[in-house]
């Protein structure tokens, strides 16, 4: 059986059981155990020092915010924080580990439980719990397609400090693992601990793969799916594999542990090696590291300069009367979020706040693909826009066009004095509406006759002609309601 056989019946039959480990690069400014420089991008071996390199006689010293970014964390997602931290040696010989082994966490990691919520199938709330969260260092970097005839080594990364996260196998479909990775990235965003961009090599992901028919309870053969660069590709790689797994066992072949890497030009697996089990690591305590106690003053003080989290702020949204897709889109990054918080420090119109956030602001960042901290326009003058929409002062077309205009031209002048200058101030004088209100209906007397007759879609000729005869300044609702009025005569 080809594995792009396997139907839906035939897959319905499996359930699969998946886990995932990321490793998060930290934004230090020094590396793990060294002295060491992290900037990205720099030219190869020219971030090592002979403490990042494990020369004979050099030792390493603790990086703190390592910790501290471990322990920010731990409390986003409701982990148990760890006081006695060791550290242990992950013996392995790889041509980019410079010291032929990694500083890690084995069997006291810093973190312990915890969960992500993602959304089941049917669109329920799910909790992906995690087993662990520990501290360790990056290896270097091999490349193998600069060179037609050799691998390259570049040493900067060794060393850079890491937080790998490892979930418990509850994962059920590649959609599960996306939502967890997405919300994950988030998150370290959101906690500054990392700008999580896959493409750089600051998030990555291994997954872990099984299948066993519905209702058993022993784990299938897992295989591990390593050095994937996308969100997408997990999920692909995942959806590929279940199905491989599937066809292999109806066919009456056995799934064999391995480990495999993903070509994302043919949307398949492909094979790097068979599985090294932990034992061949060799883990013995690291004897060059004192163990760090964590105090639970230092986690209050942590937790006490925590930002506001994704997840909080989207019940904050949906609590004040935002649907679900808006307080999604504005939680979705922390810049947006923070500068939404700004406004509606000054207005109580949380959904014209939202439209502004996702409408104008949105498609001005989009035009120039800027980033929320370059907006010219202070919260509080975006504010003040609402506020003058709300009071019937301008017209929303006119606070979106002329005045949000103005206003990306001199951000500090007053949005009043501009729309006072403009001549966009509505008018709200009965009389004076009334005049516009008859201008508009003696133009058109054989309209007026078809709407006494029935046709009330012609309410919106009147109007246009009501605002082109007060250049838009009309308040609309008072208009409509005066030719409403006067239609009914």
């Amino acid at each position: 059986m080809a594995n792009n056989d396997v139907s839906a019946d035939l897959r319905g039959q499996y359930e699969p059981v998946i886990g995932i480990e990321i490793h998060v690069q930290l934004n230090t400014a020094s590396k793990a155990y060294s002295s060491d420089p992290t900037e990205y991008g720099a030219a190869p071996n020219t971030q090592t020092s002979p403490i990042s390199l494990g020369h004979p006689g050099t030792l390493p010293m603790f990086n703190e915010t390592q910790l501290h970014s471990a322990i920010k964390l731990g409390l986003a997602v409701g982990a148990d924080i760890r006081e006695v931290n060791e550290f242990a040696r992950k013996n392995y010989f790889y041509a980019d580990l410079p010291k032929g082994y990694q500083i890690t966490q084995d069997k006291t990691p810093i973190c312990n439980g915890g969960f992500i919520e993602v959304k089941d199938a049917d669109g329920n709330p799910k909790r992906i719990n995690l087993t662990r969260i520990h501290m360790e260092e990056d290896s270097g970097k091999s490349s193998h397609d600069i060179d037609p005839f050799n691998t390259l080594i570049d040493l900067n990364r060794a060393g850079v400090p890491l937080l790998e996260i490892v979930t418990e196998p509850e994962f059920r479909s590649g959609e599960e693992a996306y939502q967890y990775l997405t919300e994950m990235q988030r998150l370290v965003r959101y906690l500054d601990i990392s700008d999580g961009n896959m493409e750089e090599g600051s998030l990555r992901c291994d997954v872990n793969i099984s299948v066993r028919k519905k209702g058993a309870q022993k784990f299938g053969t897992r295989v591990e799916v390593k050095n994937l660069n996308s969100f997408r590709n997990v999920q692909k790689s995942i959806d590929y594999e279940v199905n491989r797994h599937i066809a292999l066992i109806e066919s009456g072949g056995a799934v064999t542990q391995q480990t495999f890497t993903f070509d994302a030009s043919r949307g398949k697996t492909q094979l790097l090696r068979d599985k090294e089990e932990a034992h061949d690591y060799r883990y013995f305590n690291e004897p060059d590291l004192q163990p760090v106690i964590v105090k639970e003053e230092l986690i209050e003080e942590l937790r006490s300069k925590m930002p506001p989290l994704p997840k909080e702020l989207f019940a904050k949204y949906r609590k004040q009367g935002l649907n679900e897709y808006d307080a999604s889109l504005l939680t979705d990054s922390k810049e947006i979020a923070l500068f939404y918080e700004s406004i509606i420090e000054h207005t109580k119109n949380y959904k014209a706040a939202a439209n502004w956030m996702m409408g104008s602001i949105k498609s001005w960042l989009n035009e120039r693909a800027a980033h929320i901290s370059e907006f010219p326009i202070p919260a509080a003058k975006i504010a003040k826009l609402i506020d003058l929409v709300d009071a019937g002062k301008v017209s929303n077309t006119a606070a979106n066009g002329d005045l949000f205009k103005s206003l990306l031209e001199d951000p500090e002048a007053s949005p009043e004095q501009i729309a006072t200058d403009k001549n966009l101030i509505q008018e709200s004088d009965t009389k004076e509406l009334q005049t516009w209100v008859d201008a508009a209906l003696a133009k058109y007397p054989e309209k007026v006759e078809e709407y006494k007759a029935g046709k009330k879609g012609l309410t919106g000729l009147f109007m246009g002609e009501v605002m082109k005869l007060s250049r838009g300044k009309a308040d609309p609702k008072l208009a409509s309601k005066l030719v409403q009025q006067s239609l009914e005569k």
